[in-house]
């Protein structure tokens, strides 16, 4: 496993994430067997960072993560958890949750972090960022009654926090303006892959943080599995030049040939795909300047998608409880195959989970990290439902 320096640290250039462990049934409880396999198979093949968050998995990633982690020195792999600024809101002094996280008592930042610490069964946060810095959350986070980057900069001269960053998919010009406001942050994790790279303006996102001396660490690097399914156009110009290759192989390669990546998050819910992360980040081999061009001809096949990550964001705020991700999923698919094949992908779902339950609140749009027109899409989805009924 490749490792790269990080101050005074050797971290490993592939990292786990743990948003998108193996679960239960669809939406269930982490299959915690599978889950372990992966994670420790992670960590004996060179892996040593691990990512989680307040509430991957409904809160259960953090606890878990650490359980497995702890039978393994404490010196020998990185944790990195985040604060839920973005699902947060201060009003008149007091401290709320948003979401379906509304009503939970919470009386401070400190409580959550508290709390964090005790669930990772850990006495330091290796890493700790702010998680999703955004226009909607940036008011919050720079609040200084509130002072949660105060808060989390007193932990890391208690030494309780190792390094503190920030995960963001803001726009450019918010991340220059947030970096610009407090010069404390030590890296930042970014949504970044090729696709994005023009699609969302990633190129200058990158080199704002590049420029700011900061190093990148990767999410969403196969664009949450979209870049490992590509359409049969896109998927023919890849195999073409390298055929023995896996479509997702060329989004890892991609990044390897990006200097100032520090880190790229992979979450991995198969041992196939921990496998073979863990090859490609052993013998690491960037793209060339030619293939470079071929995945700019492999972008010009997608760009009609819908940019979802399925993040699930949009799925805290709904009042209509859809699930907005798995909609946008069915739109973009249909966008490939045709609306015929609508009645094989909403067969089971009733009334209330179709997009015609969409009330057009566009409670959603603000939470989008990929500012998606969420209830637009949800429309047309909806008339197409109706086409082919």
């Amino acid at each position: 496993m490749i490792r790269k320096r990080f101050q005074d640290l050797d971290v490993s250039f592939l990292g786990m994430g743990n948003m998108r462990l193996p679960t239960s049934g669809e939406r269930g409880p982490i299959d915690q067997p599978k889950a372990r396999e992966i994670i420790e198979y992670a960590y004996e093949h060179g892996v040593n960072y691990f990512d989680t968050a307040y509430r991957y998995h409904g809160g259960e990633s953090e606890s878990f993560v650490g359980q497995v982690l702890a039978q393994y020195p404490r010196d020998s792999w990185y944790l990195a958890s985040k604060m839920p600024g973005h699902q947060m809101a201060y009003r008149d002094g007091k401290l709320e949750l948003l979401g379906y996280l509304s009503g939970e008592d919470i009386a401070s930042p400190a409580q959550i972090f508290e709390e964090q610490l005790a669930k990772c069964g850990v006495e330091y946060f290796d890493f700790y960022l702010l998680h999703n810095l955004c226009e909607s959350a940036y008011e919050l986070y720079t609040n200084e009654e509130l002072g949660i980057v105060d808060y989390l900069l007193e932990q890391k001269a208690a030494g309780r926090i190792r390094h503190l960053g920030f995960s963001t998919h803001a726009r450019p010009e918010t991340i220059e303006r947030f970096l610009n406001w407090r010069d404390c942050f030590e890296f930042v994790q970014m949504q970044l892959n090729y696709l994005d790279w023009g699609l969302q303006n990633a190129r200058a996102k990158y080199e704002i943080i590049t420029n700011h001396g900061l190093p990148v660490i990767v999410m969403e690097p196969v664009r949450g599995g979209r870049l490992a399914s590509l359409g049969d156009d896109a998927k023919a110009l890849l195999k073409a030049a390298r055929p023995d290759d896996s479509l997702a192989s060329w989004a890892f390669r991609w990044l390897q040939s990006l200097p100032n990546v520090q880190v790229v998050l992979s979450g991995m819910s198969t041992m196939a795909q921990i496998e073979e992360n863990v090859a490609l980040f052993s013998d690491p081999e960037p793209t060339t300047e030619a293939e470079n061009a071929l995945l700019q001809q492999v972008v010009g096949t997608m760009v009609d998608l819908v940019p979802c990550t399925a993040c699930r964001y949009c799925c805290d705020v709904c009042p209509q409880e859809l699930d907005i991700p798995k909609l946008i999923a069915i739109y973009n698919e249909t966008g490939y195959g045709g609306a015929g094949l609508l009645p094989y992908m909403i067969g089971d779902m009733g009334e209330d989970e179709l997009p015609a339950a969409c009330i057009a609140c566009e409670a959603c749009l603000e939470m989008c990290p990929q500012d998606i027109e969420i209830p637009d899409v949800l429309a047309k989805l909806a008339e197409m439902v109706v086409s082919i009924r």
